[in-house]
């Protein structure tokens, strides 16, 4: 599942140990989406992955969730983690990816348009 909209707070790192011992860190954002009537939704992103998506304040986002909700003392609760984050800006320029030998022509773009507006009406032609 995706959310997309604009990370409008980050909370601190929370880490702790685990019962087996290991080490775990986390850190919650919140980001609001960009629908008729805005959501505010916190997801988490653990370990390693919240240096590796280097989330920032006001960025636009779309990020892949899953939501996983468990029991316990009789309570629920929901967690939203993200496991992928993209930058909505984030397109390369046309120049920097090169287009692959036999590519549908779909994927060609238009050449420009020749300047056809010239004033001259002489024809230049040598036949």
């Amino acid at each position: 599942m995706e959310i997309t909209g604009k990370i409008i707070h980050i909370l601190p790192v929370q880490s702790g140990q685990g019962r087996n011992g290991s080490d775990w860190k986390k850190q919650d954002f919140v980001l609001e989406t960009n629908d008729q009537y805005p959501k505010k939704v916190c997801f988490t992103v653990w370990g390693d992955k919240i240096d590796m998506f280097n989330i920032q304040m006001g960025e636009d986002l779309i990020v892949s969730i899953t939501i996983e909700s468990r029991e316990y003392n009789e309570r629920w609760y929901t967690n939203i983690q993200a496991w992928k984050v993209d930058r909505v800006n984030a397109a390369a320029p046309f120049d920097e990816a090169p287009m692959p030998f036999g590519a549908p022509p779909e994927m060609i773009p238009p050449a420009p348009a020749a300047d056809l507006s010239s004033s001259s009406s002489v024809d230049d032609l040598p036949f």
